[in-house]
């Protein structure tokens, strides 16, 4: 593969590249080092597999891969995870991610996954945080996590503390960029602007877009009805899907995107054909998304119809995952001992 099949391939389905200039002079180097890393907060959701797609399209340009399990971020996130929980939800993390990666035919050993506890408490860093902490501003702080930690009227210190290490990350991590998703900009330009002050150099930044959720806003692990969880039933899916707005001859909204970005994509990679119903009772392939846009928008799909579709598809993409999850159903319940009925 050569350096403009790489770039293509690394920036295919990003939403934007923060420092693309150096992308391709470390390319035409060696392979690109990126990490990515995820809070263990919540029971994650479909929207999980976008970037775990991308990871795909890493992996396959060559790529050093690394991701984060980033444990002290999801306590530190006003506590979304509590102390005595966060080793068990990284395990859960971790169980789910490689079992996604599985079916999207990603080779694990191509991988290397990390838990923030075992750099993020060393000496060194430790010292690097109380540096970083000596030049932010209260105000750069809070702007950087506004979109990521959660926003409550007394801000915790943590909150703060929060994007500090996810700056720091990049130089302990020894990644030449860091992925993630839209709603990480503030915190990738934060850390563009202070790592040098440490005399640590920038990173390059990647973003994806961001899946909306089911009720047309950000796909949520804190909010039930904007997502589908790999634990779910068919029954639920199916309830959720034909409960998520969808109106007559027009693409906006959550099922569109979930289409775009997690169904089409999947079920190339599985080397399943999308049919979806007409309104003459036929059926037709749909093989891209603007196909589908074009005969949505001309009224030859109903939604009712799309919605029937989307759910069976789904079903074919979560099964195998949430049968390897309940076969290990003991990691889920030590990471989430609140929820009862988690199948």
């Amino acid at each position: 593969m050569d350096i403009n099949e790489k770039v293509n391939l690394i920036s295919r389905n990003i939403e934007e590249i923060l420092g693309a200039e150096e992308l391709r002079n470390i390319l035409e180097k060696r392979n690109l080092r990126i990490y990515w890393g995820t809070a263990t907060t919540g029971k994650p959701h479909i929207a999980y597999i976008l970037p775990l797609l991308k990871i795909r399209d890493f992996v396959l340009a060559g790529c050093e891969v690394t991701i984060l399990l980033a444990d002290i971020h999801a306590m530190l996130d006003n506590l979304k995870a509590p102390l005595s929980l966060i080793n068990q939800r990284s395990v859960y993390y971790e169980l789910l991610i490689k079992t996604i990666l599985q079916e999207l035919k990603v080779d694990l050993k191509l991988i290397k996954f990390v838990k923030g506890s075992s750099f993020q408490i060393s000496p060194e860093y430790t010292m690097d945080l109380f540096k970083l902490s000596t030049v932010v501003s209260e105000h750069d702080s809070k702007k950087a996590g506004s979109e990521v930690v959660k926003q409550v009227k007394n801000t915790k210190l943590s909150s703060m503390i929060y994007p500090l290490m996810q700056a720091l990350d990049e130089e302990y991590l020894n990644c030449d960029a860091q992925f993630g998703g839209k709603d990480q900009r503030k915190i990738f330009t934060f850390a563009m602007k202070y790592l040098p002050q440490l005399q640590y150099k920038k990173r390059i930044h990647l973003m994806n877009p961001m899946i909306e959720g089911l009720n047309n806003e950000k796909m949520s692990s804190s909010d039930l009805f904007s997502k589908i969880e790999y634990t779910e039933s068919k029954e639920e899916i199916f309830k959720k899907i034909k409960k998520c707005f969808c109106e007559e001859k027009s693409t906006k909204g959550g099922l569109f995107q979930i289409i775009k970005y997690v169904i089409l994509p999947i079920l190339k990679i599985k080397g399943v054909e999308m049919e979806i119903k007409t309104l003459d009772n036929s059926t037709f392939i749909i093989n891209n998304y603007d196909l589908l846009e074009k005969e949505f928008l001309a009224g030859n799909v109903h939604p009712g119809d799309l919605k029937m579709a989307v759910s069976n598809y789904l079903e074919l993409i979560i099964q195998p995952i949430r049968d390897v999850i309940k076969n290990n159903e003991h990691i889920v319940r030590e990471a989430y001992p609140n929820e009862k009925n988690i199948f």
